[in-house]
């Protein structure tokens, strides 16, 4: 790549991001739901789909937490890899 766009002007790496709290770590529950590779979430991903929302009072949402949510995340993100057809790449928006 180098040949075609020349040096690096900046370098930011994914063990930066994940100690300046732009990437979140969840390998290990990514491995409970059948990931095998090391996974992160962006922060806007953890805080659009992992927290707990809160309802109109103020207060979380009963009946969920953030466990839960991260394995609905993780789990259904599994079923899109492995039902994706032969080649295709799955992407979200």
């Amino acid at each position: 790549m180098n040949e075609v766009f020349g040096d690096p002007i900046s370098v930011y790496t994914r063990a930066q991001a994940l100690e300046d709290g732009q990437l979140v770590d969840v390998s290990e529950t990514a491995k409970e739901a059948g990931i095998r590779f090391p996974v992160a979430l962006t922060r806007a991903v953890w805080e659009s789909c992992v927290v707990v929302p809160v309802n109109g009072k103020g207060r979380p949402v009963p009946c969920q937490d953030e466990r839960g949510r991260l394995w609905d995340v993780l789990s259904m993100t599994r079923y899109a890899i492995r039902t994706a057809p032969a080649g295709q790449t799955t992407l979200w928006r």
